[in-house]
């Protein structure tokens, strides 16, 4: 039964690709990295009842299980290539191994991401992306480099994920006429965009990238800690959606953009003088971005509320071990 599952995986996930010289069925994978090249790596792992809900659908996992790590890409610049996948289930249930493995074809077709190798077992349900990409040599961008007077801003909108699990774990017995907004909300949950166009645009450009993966707090202070400096937000010009806000109460709102997790936008920094150009070329691209702050000397992330006070940030984001 586990080599039945392994072929109904291929064959939703087949992608032909030239640099692929040994892919699923033998105890390997043999790849070329093209010449010119330099490789970026990222591996993620998602536990049911941790990092996504009990019924979350199949396709919905396969999406982000492929997404969160693509994410990861991004963040760095690179342009994604293949993956490897280990999927640990309670049984041998080909109709949810079919509907993973159709959600996450779905994202790695239009990005010519091939599935190459990987494992099944039996326990309970996890699942564990390891996806690889390229990136001109010296261009990967790192969450070092960010200096002071530079601009931080961010892609998208934050804090719609944090909503859509609070959606999905406070859902009405009724409707109450708001199903819409909370479906936007969940959807932004279930089937993130990582945004690769955005990460190769940014290389040569921004002096730092992180994807916001622990909410906007954790992961901007992963640049400042990385680089040596400190953050300044500015709560009144943080991006949230219509949904969020009309659904969300202002504090409840801003709690969620800035300590949610589980967007995975871009967070960078670039120099204050070269913000409006990069906005506008970005938005050509289709993902906008905000500017949110600036970087500032000393350590840690600040946010100053509308009102010119600076606000208590007790819970960055989200710790595995906390």
């Amino acid at each position: 039964m586990e080599f039945d599952l392994i072929e109904l995986i291929r064959r939703h996930t087949a992608q032909a690709r030239d640099d692929v010289r040994v892919g699923i069925g033998d105890d390997a994978a043999v790849l070329a990295v093209p010449p010119g090249k330099e490789l970026a790596v990222a591996i993620d792992t998602l536990v049911e009842g941790v990092h996504f809900p009990l019924g979350t659908a199949p396709a919905n996992l396969g999406w982000k299980a492929l997404a969160v790590n693509l994410s990861d890409l991004a963040a760095m610049g690179a342009s994604p290539a293949w993956a490897l996948l280990a999927l640990t289930l309670p049984g041998a249930d080909a109709a949810f191994v079919e509907g993973f493995a159709e959600g996450f074809a779905q994202l790695a077709r239009p990005h010519r991401l091939a599935l190459v190798g990987g494992d099944t077992t039996r326990g309970p349900l996890t699942i564990s992306v390891a996806a690889h990409g390229f990136v001109p040599p010296g261009q990967a961008l790192t969450r070092a480099g960010a200096r002071v007077g530079d601009a931080v801003l961010v892609t998208g909108t934050l804090g719609d994920a944090a909503a859509g699990l609070h959606a999905v774990q406070q859902l009405p017995r009724e409707d109450d006429g708001r199903a819409g907004l909370r479906g936007f909300l969940i959807e932004r949950l279930n089937r993130p965009t990582p945004r690769l166009a955005t990460g190769i645009a940014l290389r040569g450009q921004a002096t730092a990238c992180v994807d916001v993966s622990d909410g906007l707090l954790a992961d901007l202070g992963h640049i400042c800690t990385a680089s040596g400096v400190a953050a300044e937000i500015e709560a009144a010009w943080l991006p949230r959606s219509s949904a969020l806000l009309e659904l969300y109460d202002e504090t409840t709102a801003l709690h969620f953009a800035l300590s949610g997790g589980d967007d995975y936008e871009l967070c960078f920094t670039v120099p204050a003088s070269r913000v409006a150009e990069l906005q506008a070329g970005l938005a050509r691209l289709g993902c906008g971005a905000t500017k949110i702050g600036r970087i500032v000397e000393g350590e840690g992330v600040r946010v100053r509320a509308a009102d010119g006070a600076w606000l208590a940030t007790d819970r960055p984001g989200w710790e595995h071990f906390a």
